[in-house]
């Protein structure tokens, strides 16, 4: 009953669901307490909910209650009741913790690995936002610390080595003795561990993002869920560690141009790999000169000013920055002071990150054409998936909260997507498409479907053209008269030439003429 090309009846041929008894072996016990549910239906369930975009499970065992191919896939005959919603909820909640569906994302792609279906050379990395299950009216102002940046160490030693070498005294490590610096965020007071992400200039939601990472063939690598409020650079030191330890043979990493900082752009290719971005628009003066305009003389270390004037070094700031200043002499009767600074002192500063030139390098692999083109196919990668996870997959919004039950809905999600394109992908191998997935039409239907729609087309623009100019109404009423007849016509066209089409008969002369009869009399009716 159940059809073989059925996605269910090519997910199950397509991996071994008793792996799954390894992964929980060690949550369940034989000669203890009262016989469980099977796990495999259990995981089978909410692969269910996953697949078919459901949007609870409450919803998706009455689903599978009704339907023949879930219950199939779950193996429950008609007379056995299915499991009830709530000992699912509290399996996933409860017992099958984050380790679990770490396991199962895992598998699904080795599975995908094993048959040669995963491309790592070039990872495609972005982020999604995803709606918590938040009211934004339940909201308070609360104090909490900054987050500390991963490289904070790194940058202080980069920053005091160079500040040494200028002839700078280097700046005291006093970190331990401050008090950490706290802001004042928006938080929800239903959902904590959310956050507020802007969407537009007034429209705003409390909402996690899911940074995630594919290959060429679009098979999501990995995931890492954070509050909606944390940018995709901050992130991405999380993401990254997961794909090199994963993944080290991966070349390339695509991403758009939040990626592109100084401390992400050093640390890939520093690894001996290759950023592929797009150009970011600089933030400069307006009507003033162009950034370009101020070039850096690695030579000497200054800064060559549109008026070819040096800017010297200055200092080293503690966010990593060399500030270059100008002579405020030379500065005060240059004739374009008004298209470079409004400064009182009549002085010029131009910064550079001390890891500056990572960035050019990624500025230069931009212009070089495999880049180029890996980042053209950027929006077909990551971003159909997620356009499929949220149009087809229900991952517009979540109805859990907090991170950890978030994180294991997002990635069971993800690894539903994998495992229906493997599933796919297995069964079109098995299954080829006659004449190697091309159809040919044969030469004799050929030149009579090309003088068929030839002709009706040319028939179907004087007609269209006749109706107009012969509708004779009141000036009123003759726009709304004569879209009423060509629509009238142009339905019983389409409705005729979909007839034609699903009965597949060699276009001969009649058919030809029945055709344009019918029309005609559309046409005059």
């Amino acid at each position: 009953m159940i059809p073989q090309e059925h996605l269910l009846r090519k997910i199950d041929a397509a991996i071994d669901f008793k792996k799954i008894y390894e992964f929980v072996e060690e949550l369940y016990c034989e000669d203890n307490g009262r016989p469980s549910i099977d796990p495999v239906v259990l995981f089978k369930i909410v692969l269910i909910q996953h697949i078919y975009g459901i949007p609870s499970l409450r919803r998706t065992l009455e689903e599978v209650n009704m339907n023949l191919a879930y219950r199939w896939f779950i193996g429950y005959p008609l007379n056995e009741s299915v499991p009830h919603f709530s000992t699912v909820s509290y399996n996933f909640k409860h017992r099958f913790n984050h380790a679990t569906v770490e396991y199962v994302f895992r598998w699904v792609l080795k599975a995908a690995a094993e048959e040669g279906y995963l491309d790592t050379e070039a990872i495609f990395v972005d982020g999604t936002h995803i709606k918590a299950s938040a009211n934004l009216k339940k909201q308070a102002k609360k104090a909490v610390p900054k987050q500390a940046k991963r490289y904070a160490k790194e940058l202080f030693d980069e920053v005091n080595k160079n500040r040494e070498e200028h002839g700078k005294k280097p700046f005291s490590d006093d970190s331990d003795k401050k008090l950490p610096e706290e802001k004042e965020t928006v938080v929800s007071t239903t959902d904590p561990e959310s956050g507020v992400f802007h969407k537009g200039e007034h429209k705003k939601c409390f909402a996690y993002e899911a940074h995630t990472a594919c290959d060429k063939h679009n098979f999501v690598l990995d995931v890492h869920v954070t509050p909606g409020n944390v940018h995709d650079s901050t992130a991405f030191d999380a993401l990254y560690d997961e794909l090199c330890k994963n993944y080290p043979e991966h070349k390339t990493v695509v991403a758009d141009s939040a990626y592109k900082t100084p401390w992400i752009c050093k640390r890939i290719f520093e690894s001996g790999r290759v950023l592929s971005t797009c150009y970011t628009r600089p933030k400069t003066k307006e009507n003033g000169h162009r950034w370009w305009t101020y070039v850096y003389d690695e030579y000497f270390d200054d800064v060559i000013c549109p008026e070819y004037h040096a800017l010297h070094y200055s200092t080293t700031n503690r966010d990593g920055y060399r500030e270059y200043k100008s002579r405020p002499y030379v500065c005060k009767s240059c004739p374009t002071r008004t298209m470079c600074t409004e400064s009182a002192k009549c002085e010029k500063t131009v910064t550079r990150h001390v890891w500056h030139d990572y960035v050019e390098m990624a500025e230069d692999a931009r212009h070089m054409e495999p880049y180029k083109e890996l980042y053209r196919l950027r929006k077909e990668k990551i971003e159909r998936v997620f356009a499929d996870a949220k149009e087809k997959h229900a991952m517009r919004y979540t109805q859990y909260r907090g991170l950890a039950q978030v994180t294991n809905w997002v990635k069971l999600k993800f690894a539903a997507m994998n495992l229906k394109k493997l599933a796919t992908w297995k069964w079109n191998a098995r299954h080829p498409a006659p004449d190697g997935g091309k159809r040919k039409r044969s030469a004799t239907n050929e030149p009579s479907i090309l003088s068929f729609f030839s002709l009706v087309f040319a028939w179907m623009t004087k007609t269209c053209f006749g109706l107009i100019s012969k509708a004779g109404f009141s000036t009123s009423r003759s726009r709304h008269a004569k879209e009423l007849h060509v629509c009238f016509f142009l339905n019983r066209l389409i409705h005729r030439m979909k007839t034609l089409c699903s009965e597949k008969p060699k276009l001969s002369a009649f058919s030809i003429s029945g055709t344009v009869c019918c029309m005609k009399n559309a046409g005059n009716s």
